[in-house]
């Protein structure tokens, strides 16, 4: 066994150590989620939707103490609240598409015959979840899996590892089947065995592109079922007839929410010139009115980003960016809680940027954001898709017609328009290019923690 420690970016402080399970403890884990499983299988799927309702109630419960302890774990501001807002839209969404998801699939009327697909659960689904929306992660894919007749595994992130805890306690309260979902802390080994030994029929990873190789590779000759949500490096193309003041406003939050730190946070923005010189004015002007410090404090509107590592990697792009020519506009010294070496880092606009610069093509996931003119859609297009990554692309006009014109022809897993930083349940949450592999979330994620059986029955003459 080792021990996971949860260092909090706050002030340094140990928030929570946990033990990683004894081998023995996994056994028993597994055996009990398959055999929770195979009853949890035969139940409605009505049912299985009012356990997993229980369990929404049960977190919202905790409200008060989650909103606090994210601060602590990975530095979100309290002003902002938790995640649970969005963990509501989600499972409740999810839950009312739930019975026509996984309704049986009748074919046209045969002579003589009665044919049908139904959809059936994969049996024990994996979910490894990340720290920087760690409750909005696992739940896009925990909850659908127990709807769709699954016994989950969570494994969370050292960093936030008190959300495995509040998921467990949650689902306890819900009244499921002991067994059914579990979490368990494991380390990388733990997962790389669980995974080459074919103990899981799913894993639904969201991390890093290395995180999601490595995942590959354990599960490599076990016909497991894989879905990964990785890098992002996600652009915002302002045109011509933006709403200038709307798209200024919403670009800002989209970049800087979080301290940057979103799978689907912009990174990269690529303006018209004739909006350019005013979008860049009105840019600065809003990130400047941050207040960077104690995410526990009720004034704070960004906080230190989860771990110093983390910030170390946007100080080097920026820096890196910076002598190759990129400007800077902000002054990290008007920023008094900024300090080098430490998780605390002062939002940074770059202008005068461009493709050569790490900072434009690596995701940065931290409080920077390059902007570059364009001078029309085709330039922006070749731009946004000069990239390994594709999970999101956005794009700001009055013109519906144009934006669905430059997203079909920007790679990406989803195209907005005159919005960003959002996942709709009602879509498929997906990628393309390094950003991975399958989706969750609405119809389609249903049908990728199913397999489909098909019966095909002929009257006896």
């Amino acid at each position: 066994m080792s021990a996971l420690r949860c260092i909090s970016p706050v002030d340094g402080r140990e928030v929570a150590v946990r033990h990683t399970a004894a081998p023995g403890e996994i056994e028993g884990a597994l055996h009990r989620a398959r055999r929770a499983q195979r009853a949890w299988a035969a139940v409605p799927v009505a049912e299985r939707v009012a356990a997993m309702l229980r369990f929404l109630d049960a977190l919202k419960a905790m409200d008060d103490e989650i909103v606090p302890e994210l601060a602590w774990q990975m530095g979100r501001p309290v002003r902002f609240g938790g995640e649970l807002r969005g963990v509501e839209e989600r499972v409740r969404y999810v839950a009312e598409i739930a019975e026509a998801s996984l309704a049986p699939v009748v074919p046209a009327p045969k002579v003589g015959f009665t044919r049908v697909i139904k959809r059936e659960p994969l049996g024990l689904v994996l979910v490894i979840a990340p720290w920087n929306y760690p409750y909005l992660t696992a739940v896009n894919t925990v909850v659908p899996a127990l709807i769709a007749g699954n016994a989950v595994i969570l494994k969370h992130a050292a960093q936030t590892i008190l959300v495995g805890d509040r998921f467990q306690v949650a689902m306890d309260r819900a009244g499921l089947p002991r067994g059914l979902f579990q979490h368990l802390v494991l380390d990388h080994g733990d997962v790389g065995r669980l995974l080459s030994s074919g103990a899981v029929d799913h894993v639904n990873f969201t991390g890093s592109v290395a995180g999601g190789k490595a995942i590959e590779r354990a599960a490599a000759g076990s016909f497991t079922g894989i879905g990964l949500e990785l890098g992002g490096k996600d652009p915002a193309y302002v045109r011509g007839d933006a709403d200038l003041a709307f798209a200024v406003e919403n670009l800002v939050d989209g970049a800087f929410y979080n301290s940057g730190q979103s799978c689907c946070g912009i990174e990269r923005i690529y303006v018209d010139s004739a909006l350019y010189d005013r979008f860049v004015d009105g840019f600065v002007d809003l990130v400047k009115q941050y207040k960077l410090g104690n995410p526990l404090e009720e004034d704070t509107t960004l906080g230190p980003m989860a771990h110093t590592r983390f910030a170390e990697v946007v100080r080097s792009q920026t820096a890196e960016a910076m002598t190759k020519g990129a400007r800077p506009h902000i002054d990290a010294k008007s920023f008094a809680a900024d300090k080098p070496g430490s998780p605390y880092l002062a939002p940074q606009v770059l202008t005068d940027v461009d493709h050569t610069m790490r900072v434009m093509v690596e995701e940065s996931f931290g409080p920077v954001v390059g902007i570059m003119k364009v001078k029309d859609e085709a330039e922006a297009i070749q731009l946004m898709n000069d990239s390994p990554y594709g999970l999101t692309a956005s794009i700001w006009t009055k013109d519906e017609e144009a934006a669905a014109r430059i997203g079909a022809q920007v790679e990406t897993g989803t195209v907005f328009m005159n919005r960003c930083d959002y996942i709709d349940p009602g879509l498929a949450w997906t990628g393309v290019k390094d950003t991975g592999r399958g989706a969750s979330l609405s119809e389609v994620g249903f049908q990728l923690l199913t397999q489909p059986k098909s019966y095909h029955l002929r009257t006896a003459t």
